[in-house]
């Protein structure tokens, strides 16, 4: 769900990326370590993490183990012998695979007073939301003017002809903001309606690749150095801040613009790994990590929201971040249970 992730893992340099590791002086000692397993594109600044060791007595040892979908993968297959403590980058869209897998144990952090209650998406509290942000159309502004051509405004404009051959999407069986544009277009055509739109884009010319970073890197012309013809990607409503900050020389407007009407909500949650070796410090780091120190931390290393209600934003994210009024949305138990036949019809559709 993350942005510009070549550009996180210089920022977080110095962060401990490891298999597992026990950290037990004996079987009568509380564990010293405590291991958080999440996704390739985590990021947090050295002295937030240096903050937690502080505070905790703990060592923070993180297990970078692929995407979300691989790392909720990795997680049922040893759920009760987990690889750590803590799961962070589960997200809406993945959610009740890992509540039906028996995945976490219950944890009521209390801080959770100061989140979102949008995001409280597990009564339970078995996961717990720490960030949350909107995949969109983004668009390449410079182009369109050009060429005196209006940006799309909403979904249905992609379909016609002055937008032919322009959008490059993400499969959603490979990438996790490509499930997000598929499950917006759901949300938005129902679920008799959906796979018309597909097959109207697919005949104006729309481009299907694997991953979000072959898409927006090297597909569409908006992105920073980028050689791509197509204007219209599917990305993050906060994407055009993270352009004006990347980007030098800094320009003062970013490059690109969002489509609010195509926005679908993602909200990333962390939960207590069932059957963690150090669970006392497990409940330790989801407090952290719902902490001001955290989450005013999250903007400028992930590129996206923060959970809590207030934190302060960099004012990149301020001045730049679109937050859409109402995101398309869908309940996690209904992505659950209709997923796998969505990502098959969608294939039929799209590629074969």
């Amino acid at each position: 769900m993350t942005l510009f992730p070549d550009a996180l893992r210089t920022l977080a340099v110095g962060m401990a990326v490891v298999t597992v590791a026990c950290g037990c002086g004996g079987s009568d000692e509380t564990p010293r370590v405590v291991v958080l397993v999440t996704h390739d594109s985590f990021a947090v600044s050295p002295d937030v993490k240096r903050a937690f060791e502080e505070e905790s007595g703990l060592t923070l040892r993180i297990l970078k183990a692929g995407d979300a979908g691989e790392i909720v993968t990795r997680a049922l297959l040893t759920a009760g012998n987990p690889e750590g403590d803590v799961l962070f980058g589960v997200d809406n869209n993945l959610l009740q695979r890992t509540l039906e897998g028996d995945v976490f144990e219950e944890y009521e952090s209390p801080r959770l007073e100061n989140i979102d209650p949008e995001l409280l998406l597990d009564p339970q509290h078995r996961a717990t939301p720490i960030d949350r942000g909107d995949v969109c159309l983004n668009y390449d502004q410079a182009w369109f003017t050009e060429r005196e051509l209006d940006p799309p405004r909403e979904l249905s404009d992609l379909v016609l002809a002055p937008y032919r051959d322009l959008l490059v999407v993400e499969n959603p069986a490979t990438s996790t903001p490509g499930l997000a544009f598929l499950l917006a277009t759901i949300a938005s055509y129902g679920d008799d309606g959906w796979q018309a739109f597909w097959r109207g884009l697919r005949a104006n010319g729309v481009l299907v690749v694997d991953g979000w970073e072959d898409a927006y890197y090297a597909r569409f012309s908006g992105s920073a150095g980028s050689k791509g013809k197509r204007p219209i990607v599917v990305s993050y409503a906060s994407s055009p801040p993270a352009e004006v900050i990347f980007r030098d020389p800094r320009p003062s407007e970013p490059p690109t613009g969002v489509v609010e009407r195509s926005c679908f909500r993602q909200v990333e949650l962390a939960g207590v790994l069932r059957g963690a070796r150090n669970e006392e410090g497990a409940r330790q780091l989801i407090d952290f990590m719902l902490s001001e120190r955290f989450q005013e931390d999250i903007p400028l290393q992930m590129f996206v929201f923060p959970a809590r209600l207030d934190t302060a934003l960099p004012r990149a994210f301020e001045q730049f971040a679109v937050v859409p009024e109402s995101p398309l949305e869908l309940p996690p138990e209904k992505i659950e249970a209709n997923r796998e036949r969505w990502v098959d019809e969608w294939t039929d559709i799209v590629i074969r």
